[in-house]
C-alpha cells in the first residue's frame, strides 16, 4: 500500500454527542503522528462527497481542535444519503440521471486524491463506506476507509459501546427533571417521556437510570406535596419487552390514584409494529426514509401509548415530550471523551497503517478495542433486558419485566 498523504473525514446521519469530539480527536491525533498528512473534511456527509464540497483542515483549525470537545452538533454537518439508493441521490440532485453514485463519489474522491476517509456515523453509515470501498477497489483504486461508531440507540453490531450514548442518557435525564414539574400544572396529570430507540430500547432504560441518580440527590417535602414518589418513574418501555396494557393500566391507576401523576418512559421503536399495523389496516401511508426505515416522527409512538392510557387510568392532561433533539446534540461529557479518543486515535493509527474497519470494542472478541470488519457491522442490535441493572431498574419502580416485543390488546 502507499504511503498515506491526504486524509479526509465526514460525519453522517442523526446527530450524537461524540460527532464534534471525534473529530477533534482525529485532527489531534493526526497532527501529533503525522503532521504531513494534509486533513480535509467533507461537508453534509455524503452529500458534500457526491457534490465535491470539503473544508480543509488548516493550521489553525489544528491548534484549535480541542475546542471542539466543547461543542456538541458536528462542525462539518450531516446528511441522510445511501450510496447505493441511486434515485433517492437523483431525487435530491446530488447526481444526475443515469449516474451511478458509487461512481460520483469515487471520481470525487480521486479527484481530491484522498488516501483515507474517516466516516463518523452509526451502521448505515459505516456500510455505506463499506459499499463505497469495495466499488473503488474493484475499479482499482487504493481507499482505505476507517469508521468510527456514533448512535445515541447503542445498537451497532458487535460494538460493545456506541460513542455519544453514555452523553444521550445523562441529558435525556437532565431534560425529563425539568419536564416532570409540569405534574404541578393539572391534576392527574399523565407525562410521557418518549426517548430515542428505533429497535433498542437501550437508552431509554440507561437513561431512566440516570434520572433516577438525579432523583437519589435531591431532598423532598412530602408534607406539602413535593414527595420523590410524585417525581418518579413509573414505567418504562422498550421495544425488547412485552407491554400488557391492561395489566399496566390498573398498575398506574393506583399510582394516579395515590399521587395524581404518572411518568413513562418509553423508546420511540416500542410498539410501533402495532401501530403500523393499525395504520396500514386503514390504509394509510407509512413514510419511509432513504435507508427505507419507518419515520418515527409521523407513526409517533409517545403520543399513541399517552391516548391509550390517557382513558384507561383517568388522566384529564395528557403531555408528550421528546429529550432526543435535546440530548442528542450535546457536546460529549467526561466518560465518552475518554472512549471517544481511544477509538479516534487508534482509527488514526489503522488508518496510517492502511487497516480498514470500524473501530471500536468488539463484543464477540472480549471487547478488544480494534478496526472491526466492515461485514461484521450491523444495525438493530437489541437490548439485553435480562442484564442485571435493568432488573434494579424495573424493581425499583415495581413494574415486571417483558419476554419480547409485543403490545397486546
Amino acid at each position: 500500500m502507499a504511503e498515506v498523504k491526504k486524509v479526509a473525514f465526514l460525519t453522517a446521519g442523526g446527530l450524537a454527542p461524540c460527532l464534534s469530539s471525534a473529530l477533534a480527536a482525529l485532527i489531534e491525533r493526526y497532527t501529533e503522528v503525522a503532521p504531513q498528512v494534509e486533513l480535509i473534511a467533507y461537508t453534509s456527509g455524503y452529500k458534500g462527497l457526491l457534490l465535491g464540497e470539503s473544508i480543509p483542515v488548516t493550521d489553525e483549525i489544528r491548534k484549535q481542535a480541542a475546542v471542539l470537545y466543547t461543542h456538541g452538533g458536528s462542525p462539518i454537518g450531516n446528511s441522510r444519503v445511501k450510496l447505493t439508493n441511486v434515485k433517492d441521490c437523483v431525487k435530491r440532485g446530488l447526481v444526475k440521471e443515469g449516474e451511478n453514485p458509487l461512481e460520483v463519489a469515487a471520481a470525487q474522491l480521486t479527484k481530491d486524491g484522498v488516501d483515507v476517509l474517516h466516516t463518523i456515523g452509526g451502521d448505515d453509515t459505516n456500510t455505506t463506506a463499506a459499499d463505497l470501498a469495495a466499488f473503488l477497489a474493484e475499479n482499482q483504486y487504493e481507499l482505505t476507509v476507517v469508521g468510527l461508531p456514533k448512535t445515541i440507540d447503542n445498537d451497532v453490531i458487535p460494538i460493545r459501546q456506541s460513542l455519544g450514548a453514555w452523553t444521550a442518557a445523562e441529558e435525556g435525564a437532565k431534560y425529563f427533571a425539568n419536564v416532570v414539574a409540569e405534574h404541578n400544572a393539572n391534576p392527574r396529570m399523565l407525562i410521557i417521556h418518549e426517548v430515542m430507540g428505533r429497535n433498542c430500547g437501550w437508552l431509554t432504560a440507561a437513561t431512566a437510570v440516570e434520572y433516577r441518580k438525579l432523583l437519589d440527590g435531591m431532598d423532598f417535602v412530602p408534607g406539602i406535596g413535593l414527595s420523590r414518589e410524585r417525581k418518579e418513574v413509573h414505567a418504562v418501555f422498550v421495544p425488547e419487552m412485552a407491554v400488557d396494557l391492561e395489566a399496566e393500566a390498573v398498575r398506574l391507576k393506583a399510582v394516579m390514584d395515590a399521587h395524581d401523576c404518572v411518568n413513562i418512559f418509553i423508546s420511540e421503536g416500542a410498539g410501533v409494529e402495532s401501530i403500523v399495523a393499525q395504520m396500514e389496516v386503514k390504509g394509510e401511508t407509512v413514510p419511509r426514509d432513504a435507508f427505507g426505515h419507518i419515520k418515527l416522527d409521523a407513526v409517533n409512538p409517545g403520543a399513541w401509548f399517552g391516548k391509550q392510557f390517557a382513558e384507561m387510568l383517568g388522566a384529564e392532561k395528557v403531555l408528550v415530550q421528546k429529550s432526543g433533539y435535546y440530548s442528542r446534540a450535546a457536546p460529549s461529557n467526561a466518560a465518552d471523551i475518554e472512549l471517544i479518543q481511544k477509538c479516534a486515535f487508534l482509527a488514526a493509527d489503522c488508518a496510517l497503517k492502511r487497516e480498514t474497519g470500524v473501530v471500536g470494542e468488539d463484543e464477540e472478541r472480549g471487547n478488544e478495542l480494534r478496526a472491526i470488519e466492515f461485514t461484521r457491522i450491523k444495525g438493530g442490535k437489541p437490548f439485553d433486558i435480562e442484564v442485571s441493572w435493568f432488573g434494579d431498574l424495573l424493581a425499583g419502580i415495581g413494574q415486571r419485566k417483558g419476554a419480547k416485543v409485543h403490545v397486546a390488546h
